[in-house]
């Protein structure tokens, strides 16, 4: 089993020379970029969000920048990144760091944790990568590499934020700096290298430490967190074809002619009922519009 100390600098090492150019990463990225990118990152590829947070900084650069702007104008701006709830939540976050914080973004995890939309891992993330404090960081990609490194286990079963945060705090070095490459180094490791299905041992800088190579691969024979259901044709897919319709439109949109062209009615209006029990859509006299706060 490997123990603590091993997996850091050769992790922090191999990070230093492999590690993608992203725009988080380097010098000088504000704290709210770090924040607004976390958002979009949430179950949405890295290559995906980058133009789309360049596009969004340079229009808001500050938290006041989008709490002035209508919720619905967030909603637009999201475009096709998915999930677009994320959209609301980050105008909700930024009203509340102009508000409470000065326009600052916290610090402290407990402070971010208390901003609307905000959870345990985006809270460390913010105070690990843009203010450099020591905290555990984790994600799918690194519960993956913690599982087969330190476990032995193809997969890391279904998420426990406790045991999860405990077994990386294991492994995260005491220097703040160390801590933050670390960090960022394991996140990277099982984004580009140690990937779900097609893992480059071959690349990897800490194989010769990896419990799981060591076993002979073994397959996984735990527990499972349940499978993403289907997106072609499902309520969130006509979700989609509606808040599409919404954002493209400068003017009300009448309700039947938002369902109009649906081949499932039913399943049409059963999406414009949940877009306006979101807060995504709003009914107005003259037609169905983005929400305006």
């Amino acid at each position: 089993m490997t123990v603590p100390g091993e997996l850091a600098p050769p992790i922090r090492d191999w990070f230093a020379r492999a590690g993608r150019d992203l725009p988080w990463r380097r010098p000088g990225f504000s704290a709210w970029g770090t924040l607004v990118s976390e958002f979009m990152l949430q179950q949405t590829p890295v290559v995906r969000v980058v133009p789309r947070l360049l596009e969004w900084l340079e229009r808001w650069p500050t938290p006041a920048d989008l709490a002035s702007a209508p919720p619905g104008e967030a909603v637009r701006a999201w475009g096709r990144l998915g999930y677009p709830r994320r959209a609301l939540a980050l105008h909700a976050c930024a009203t509340a760091i102009a508000e409470r914080h000065g326009n600052r973004v916290p610090e402290s995890v407990d402070d971010l944790l208390a901003l609307p939309g905000v959870g345990p891992y985006t809270a460390r993330a913010v105070a690990a990568f843009a203010y450099g404090h020591r905290h555990p960081v984790v994600d799918t990609n690194v519960r993956r590499v913690l599982a087969r490194t330190v476990l032995g286990q193809a997969e890391p079963g279904p998420p426990s934020t406790t045991r999860d945060l405990a077994l990386m705090a294991e492994h995260l070095p005491l220097p703040r700096a160390e801590a933050r490459a670390f960090n960022a180094g394991v996140m990277e490791l099982g984004a580009i290298v140690c990937t779900a299905r097609t893992p480059r041992c071959d690349e990897c800088p800490v194989a010769h430490l990896c419990a799981w190579r060591a076993a002979g691969y073994p397959e996984y024979e735990g527990p499972r967190k349940a499978a993403q259901k289907r997106y072609e044709g499902s309520d969130r897919q006509a979700r989609g074809r509606i808040l599409a319709l919404l954002r493209n439109a400068t003017v009300p949109v009448d309700e039947e002619l938002l369902l109009a062209e649906a081949d499932d009615a039913a399943q049409a209006r059963r999406a414009l009922e949940a877009l306006l029990r979101d807060g995504l859509a709003e009914r107005t006299p003259a037609g169905v519009v983005l929400p305006a706060g």
